[in-house]
């Protein structure tokens, strides 16, 4: 299938404010009476949206610092805020806050779920696990429901999915599902919108996200051969490209990274001069590659791709 492409159509507006979740776990009823339980959960709330409206967090749920901890690095790159990690068969999940998107769910680390919009690249587990946990808590905060974006081909698993964790969680899980085929596009507001283009990986992929001049295109996993797919030649002129970049060195191979349905760095330093982007984004890293080696790499590209290769290794 493919990947999504991010327009903004008339110049971007707004920036969204930074929000913290907070959490506090209230006890059962037989420690309670109604008025207690009352009281416990009006302080939850209004300290919640002081959370949003401060952008402070409760440092006192361990499991919500962990998450939090995962995506705090924030780059700029292009004017964009960037959070997010992307470890490959771990998890990946790419953030750009000041437009209220993210791109794949991996386990749902804290800061996506203050996002309305989520696009999904495909469904394997890295990529998409964490994708009922994210409706769910935007639902037990009383977040609006989110409107999330998958390949057609996938969109009736999804709703089957959401109607297994129904079932067994008795949880509403609002949202709305737009399922969008290649090519085709979705206005996430009036000035920007998002396109669908064709990715190649071992299962249906399809998620970028182009903009009027494009502005941002996110690959998910893929092959190198979206690079030479005429097709995709606004992916390639985006502002801002964000695409996979699973294996740097010759412990595995062209040949074995296309096995993965994945792209080798050698593939990315082959095709230098088809890149017209400001800037690349390189995610998806094999969690066989340390950080530093990963540095070392993009540090010693030659031109034209020197000086605009930007690397996500938060968590290695």
């Amino acid at each position: 299938m493919g990947l999504w492409s991010l327009w903004v159509c008339h110049g971007m507006v707004g920036l969204s404010r930074k929000m913290g979740l907070v959490e506090r776990e209230i006890p059962p009823p037989r420690l309670c009476n109604p008025d207690q339980l009352l009281a416990l959960w009006t302080k939850t709330v209004s300290k919640f949206v002081e959370a949003m409206e401060t952008g402070t967090k409760d440092s006192g749920q361990a499991e919500d610092k962990e998450s939090s901890n995962k995506t705090k690095c924030v780059m700029n790159i292009q004017g964009y805020p960037v959070k997010g990690l992307s470890i490959a068969g771990h998890e990946t999940c790419i953030i750009f806050p000041s437009l209220n998107i993210a791109f794949d769910i991996g386990r749902c680390p804290h800061q996506a779920i203050q996002q309305d919009f989520l696009c999904i690249s495909h469904a394997h587990m890295d990529h998409i696990g964490g994708l009922p946990m994210y409706v769910a808590t935007r639902g037990l905060y009383r977040m609006k429901p989110p409107t999330i974006i998958v390949p057609t081909c996938i969109k009736a698993d999804v709703e089957q999915l959401f109607e297994v964790h129904r079932r067994m969680d008795q949880s509403e899980l609002k949202h709305n599902l737009i399922g969008l085929d290649v090519g085709e596009e979705f206005y996430l507001r009036k000035d920007l919108k998002v396109r669908a283009f064709k990715t190649y990986h071992v299962i249906p992929s399809q998620i970028t996200y182009t903009v009027t001049v494009p502005e941002i295109a996110f690959t998910g996993d893929t092959m190198s051969d979206f690079i030479v797919d005429q097709n995709n030649i606004d992916a390639l002129r985006s502002r801002i490209l964000v695409m996979e970049c699973t294996f740097v060195d010759n412990s595995v191979q062209v040949e074995g990274a296309r096995d993965y349905g994945h792209t080798h760095i050698s593939e990315i330093i082959g095709h230098a001069e088809r890149f017209e982007n400001k800037a690349i984004l390189l995610i998806h890293f094999s969690a066989r590659h340390t950080a530093e080696e990963i540095q070392q790499v993009v540090s010693a590209l030659p031109s034209p791709l020197a000086g605009r290769v930007f690397v996500l290794t938060e968590g290695f």
